[in-house]
């Protein structure tokens, strides 16, 4: 076979080609839709039918089933999405991806593309000279259409000359006529190819080649198309490695969805081809079956099999949509958060960083919706340490050396916390952004800081606590009452800040955040002129005096970073 190393680079370059004009058409309707994409997303899912077409239209857009469902994984783990609505968008992406079959097929082999190519790439090249954003996130989409299919183009020229060596053409015929072993074999094949190619729509051009060329027959092309859908679950898979549970559970959603729908195909997959036939000849009264392996059944075949890729994919939607509920409890049945062991030796939820993923279709929208999902999840572990300093000091509690170590180890992940959310919201100001963003990634920034000055000074006050315990003292009965009353103020600010984080600054009411702050400091005044008379009626001694000096105005400035906190949210800060 004359068919050597130049050649087979030839054929990886002009894959690499097909694949890059598909990468550069996604980046440009994303950054051409910008923040609107999002809102589309996150608002056109308030039912499973309307998600399904969202996924279907976001798809088609961006011309990568990939692309959306990576893309619904990071919404999914920054929090916009719920593991329901990510199902819907799911489906609808896999019917929308079958557009590119048939504009591959239909332009790809009806027409000369290559010239109009070169031309629309000629129209929007000086776009991208122009100042205009706008112009130039259309001209870069039109750009990315153009070296599309003119990968598209050197890949046909690209693969072996079956004609000229005909040892190949035996070779396949060979695996192709084993019956349903056949259809396994090249179900298999299709899973692989889109698993090394990371994109379903190349591996789908490559198999419509093959067809064309007559290279395999069409129900081993439409066996290929089964496995491709597979194979694109990868994608989702590998992106939701480094995200949290919500992500892994979307992810394993597209696998399952994928694989019962080629199980069910199997069962009556010699009949599907059949009516997928019958609807061709309905069509075209004077059509040759395309399951003929002759030169004019292969003219119609490739149309045929885009006409299989979506009305499997149609019919499998229509047969799973109404079974999403039971999907999503098996789905939350067998994907199972993770535990940790804490200080304390029992079972608690790891602080670690939980949406922070940046995949290769993130945008800084995302990135940033991630960060503000992770501060909110830091304001979360900062309740729980006040809620843990708390029962050491006014319940005495037995285990009091397992719940200082579980402090410990919460103060530890607010340093951590704090350095991986700034490192990550440092490297999305790299990006170009808008000037929303920017004031959002400062507002975070300046959460975060308070947040860690909480978590130290919790961390201080039970350091305190410990030496005065050494000491044989501890805080009277006549005098916890009072303090409780402080503390338990300043818990209803931290609860309110992390009801605010959660809710926008749209919907904050500073007034009532404002007058908890004044009742915090009305009782700070109070308790320190208790501690005055106290001393005077030598009723407590120094040391205790200056103890509780420390609990007081320790809590007092923890109000004061809540307040912080809650001025960066509604952007006064």
């Amino acid at each position: 076979m004359n068919y050597g190393i130049t050649d087979f680079l030839m054929l990886l370059g002009s894959l690499g080609l097909f694949i890059y004009g598909m990468l550069i058409m996604s980046e440009g309707i994303q950054k051409l839709t910008g923040s609107r994409l999002r809102q589309i997303l996150s608002t056109m899912t308030s039912n499973r039918f309307l998600a399904v077409f969202t996924g279907f239209l976001v798809t088609s857009l961006l011309q990568s089933s990939s692309a959306t469902t990576v893309m619904v994984v990071s919404f999914v783990n920054a929090g916009l999405f719920s593991l329901a609505q990510s199902m819907g968008v799911i489906m609808g992406a896999n019917i929308g991806t079958t557009i590119t079959a048939w504009i591959v097929s239909f332009f790809g082999f009806k027409m000369h593309i290559m010239n109009i190519a070169i031309i629309l790439i000629g129209l929007a090249f000086p776009l991208i000279f122009l100042k205009n954003s706008k112009y130039y996130n259309i001209g870069e989409f039109i750009i990315g259409f153009g070296i599309l299919f003119i990968g598209l183009d050197f890949l046909k020229n690209s693969v072996p000359d079956i004609k000229a060596n005909p040892e190949i053409l035996s070779f396949l015929q060979h695996y192709t006529n084993l019956g349903f072993l056949s259809t396994l074999l090249f179900i298999g094949i299709g899973t692989l190819l889109t698993i090394i190619i990371q994109s379903s729509s190349a591996t789908m051009a490559i198999t419509l080649i093959m067809l064309a060329e007559g290279w395999i027959t069409f129900p081993i092309a439409c066996a290929m198309v089964l496995g491709e859908n597979i194979g694109t679950t990868i994608t989702a898979n590998l992106a939701a490695l480094v995200g949290n549970i919500h992500a892994r559970r979307a992810a394993r959603f597209h696998t399952m969805f994928n694989l019962i729908g080629v199980a069910w195909m199997l069962l009556v997959f010699p009949y599907f081809i059949e009516w997928v036939d019958k609807v061709m000849e309905w069509f075209s009264p004077s059509h040759v079956s395309i399951l003929d392996n002759t030169a004019t059944a292969r003219a119609n075949a490739t149309l045929g099999l885009s006409l299989f890729h979506t009305m499997f994919n149609i019919a499998n939607m229509l047969l799973l949509i109404g079974f999403l509920p039971q999907m999503e409890q098996l789905i939350l049945k067998f994907v199972k958060p993770r535990k940790v062991k804490n200080a304390a030796n029992e079972d608690d939820e790891d602080f670690s960083l939980k949406h922070i993923a940046r995949g290769p279709f993130a945008t800084p929208d995302i990135s940033i919706a991630e960060a503000q999902k992770e501060t909110e999840n830091f304001g979360e572990l900062i309740a729980k340490m006040f809620h843990n300093v708390q029962t050491l000091l006014f319940e005495r509690p037995q285990n009091a050396k397992k719940l200082i170590n579980k402090i410990a180890k919460r103060e530890g992940i607010t340093d951590d916390l704090e350095v991986d959310i700034a490192d990550f919201l440092a490297k999305i100001s790299e990006e170009e952004i808008s000037e929303e963003g920017t004031h959002k990634i400062k507002s975070i920034l300046s959460m975060i800081n308070d947040m860690e000055r909480i978590g130290d000074i919790l961390f201080e006050m039970t350091l305190t606590n410990e030496k005065i315990e050494e000491q044989g003292l501890r805080i009277g009965e006549s005098n916890r009452n009072e303090i409780k009353k402080l503390f338990d103020l300043v818990f209803d600010q931290l609860r309110l800040m992390n009801i605010n984080l959660k809710s926008g600054k749209s919907k904050i009411d500073m007034n009532k955040v404002w007058e908890i702050e004044k009742n915090i400091n009305e009782t700070r005044t109070n308790l320190q002129e208790l501690i005055f008379k106290s001393i005077e009626a030598k009723t407590l001694n120094a040391r205790e005096s200056i103890f509780y000096y420390n609990i007081i105005n320790s809590a007092e400035r923890i109000g004061d970073h809540i307040i912080n906190i809650n001025e960066a949210i509604v952007g006064i800060k």
